[in-house]
């Protein structure tokens, strides 16, 4: 992987619609990033769903803030694949709550939610999308946001909103270069690269 990488989504990442978008009407704030990975979704998908810390496999950002100082995983957990629409992934170790899978579409999309009751609408989304990309890479497009019901920890907005993109960028350029430089430690499935050339 090169000394540098952009996590900075394109203008079109930014201005279309990704799945989850029609779950917040009311948003006070969208926030998306970016990353180009040097392998195919299906590659990709895997790392996603096992994502949540705790008995999950971290969220591969700064782990000593959510993961209780225990390192993400470094390969793929078989045990962690079967996710569904209702899944927990603790925000926290030993936490009950987190966010819930709402949508998911396998190698294409995983959309996380927040919600203060079960029977609740979210406030706040977080999409993973999965798209094709030249040379046999993927672009994973990861989108956050916020209904005005969102609490900024208890913050006035006018303090909380800024702090809460500074630190979401943060977090995000960290987990988003994590997980392209994990999938991409992994073997490259050079078949699938000789049948795509061939066809």
């Amino acid at each position: 992987m090169s000394t540098f990488r952009s996590v900075r989504a394109n203008h079109l990442e930014r201005a279309r619609v990704l799945p989850g978008d029609e779950l917040i009407q009311d948003t006070i704030a969208s926030l998306t990033h970016a990353v180009t990975i040097r392998r195919p979704r299906k590659d990709v998908w895997p790392w996603l769903v096992q994502m949540g810390a705790g008995s999950r496999a971290g969220w591969y950002s700064y782990d000593f803030i959510d993961n209780g100082r225990h390192p993400s995983a470094e390969a793929v957990d078989p045990g962690l694949q079967g996710v569904t629409v209702g899944t927990l992934f603790p925000a926290m170790p030993d936490a009950t709550d987190g966010f819930h899978v709402l949508q998911l579409q396998r190698d294409h999309y995983l959309v996380l939610g927040w919600r203060p009751a079960p029977d609740a609408p979210p406030i706040m989304t977080w999409a993973f999308v999965l798209e094709d990309w030249p040379n046999f890479s993927t672009r994973l497009i990861v989108r956050a946001r916020g209904s005005h019901a969102y609490p900024f920890y208890g913050l006035p907005r006018w303090i909380g909103e800024p702090v809460i993109r500074f630190g979401h960028f943060v977090m995000e350029r960290k987990q988003l270069l994590t997980i392209a430089s994990r999938v991409e430690s992994q073997p490259r499935d050079t078949s699938q690269l000789v049948r795509r050339t061939a066809a």
